[in-house]
């Protein structure tokens, strides 16, 4: 049987990082993987983070089973997190899963369940798990333009022209904030138009929330998703906490599905039970009950929004430094986008031959779309990145 398998094509970014990791020039910079760096390189363990699990391993009496749907606790917290109070409690379904990835493999299986012949749309670009998922679980699909590589901002006119093809029934995959991998984001206004668009069509919103308090801030990124919540029938959320928590190995996410009244709720409810059964039984408990821990004590919660908010604006001030220095070196404006870009990426609008390059002669280290790691930028190294990304833009 076995040996019936194809070879599977590797994935870019984890063949990216062994290349950085064997490449021996000591001057080396990785702008590749998606995870925050701080100003040393490393990946931090938040502070509230230290003290819950403390908390936890000195309080916790069991590793028993906790439940198909996961800590209803936690739930419950992070549906306070991402939606606030735009929509009644009892009209969203929520179950934990195995970080934000797990999240979204779950809502895509209950969209087949629901409704084998809907087409699934995502942006182009787009995070490359969400069309290999799609595929995975065997849905169509469609993708709707998104980034202009010329201005390297939303291409609002052609994403609406696309998804004026959209059919009732279809869902539609929309990043809440901090698009990856551009880093271009919609408006409030434009937000509004495509919610207009998928009630008059008749198509379902996938939020894909990874990466909420790295933009503008906790509430600020959730804003257009609240709104939408309110104006819409259905909706689906795959939230993550791997980025705002930290808890990247620790694989906690949440899948929510908003429905028209409580009695569909239910219904979805036992649908996500059924497959988090199917799929892994129950969702890892540890880094969901940190969560819940932090989210529900007033001093956890405030001392992590703190290192937060610090995370935050670092990221800001990286993204305003390399737009600074690209401005000097090339004595125009052509890449003051990234200042304006939010989030942990940007797409510098490179070729992968200049990509290819960068890698070879200043082993600067990004994945093949041009798509930079803003955590990961060298804060003192900033005017000498520059200088390269602009010699081989030529």
């Amino acid at each position: 049987m076995l040996e019936k398998l194809t070879p599977q094509p590797p994935d870019k970014i984890i063949e990216l990082i062994g290349m950085y990791r064997a490449d021996p020039r000591t001057e080396k910079v990785d702008l590749g993987v998606g995870v925050y760096k701080d100003e040393k390189g490393a990946t931090p363990v938040m502070r509230a983070v230290k003290a819950a699990e403390k908390r936890l391993l000195e309080s916790q009496t069991s590793k028993s089973y906790v439940g198909l749907l996961g800590d209803l606790d936690f739930n419950a917290a992070m549906r306070g997190l991402v939606l606030g109070d735009a929509v009644p409690a009892g009209r969203v379904a929520a179950a934990q899963a195995p970080g934000g990835t797990g999240a979204i493999r779950q809502l895509l299986e209950l969209v087949k369940l629901a409704n084998p012949g809907a087409k699934v749309w995502y942006s182009d670009p787009t995070w490359p798990n969400h069309p290999a998922m799609v595929r995975h679980v065997g849905l169509a699909s469609a993708t709707y333009r998104y980034f202009d590589s010329a201005t390297c901002t939303v291409d609002f006119a052609a994403m609406m022209a696309d998804l004026d093809g959209l059919s009732a029934g279809d869902v539609v995959i929309l990043h809440g904030c901090c698009h990856n991998p551009t880093g271009a984001n919609l408006d409030a206004a434009q937000w509004d138009q495509v919610t207009d668009l998928l009630n008059a069509k008749g198509a379902i919103p996938f939020i894909d929330f990874a990466y909420q308090g790295f933009g503008d801030g906790l509430d600020a990124d959730a804003a257009a998703v609240r709104r939408m919540v309110t104006r819409v029938p259905q909706m689906l959320i795959a939230a993550s906490c791997s980025k705002n928590f930290g808890l990247y190995r620790d694989r906690v996410g949440i899948a929510m599905a908003v429905a028209q009244d409580a009695a569909t709720a239910d219904l979805a409810k036992g649908a996500l039970s059924s497959l988090n059964r199917l799929n892994f039984s129950f969702p890892p408990d540890h880094g969901a009950k940190v969560v819940e821990i932090i989210l529900n004590d007033p001093e956890l919660r405030a001392d992590w929004q703190a290192e937060l908010e610090e995370m935050r604006t670092r990221m800001l001030e990286l993204r305003a430094g390399l737009a600074e220095a690209l401005r000097r070196e090339t004595n125009s404006d052509s890449f003051d986008f990234v200042a304006h870009h939010r989030g942990m990426f940007s797409r510098l609008g490179l070729s992968q031959e200049q990509v290819m390059k960068l890698r070879e002669e200043s082993g600067i280290y990004m994945v093949g779309d041009s798509r930079v790691n803003i955590a990961g930028l060298p804060a003192d190294k900033l005017d000498a990145l520059a200088k390269a990304i602009v010699r081989v833009a030529g």
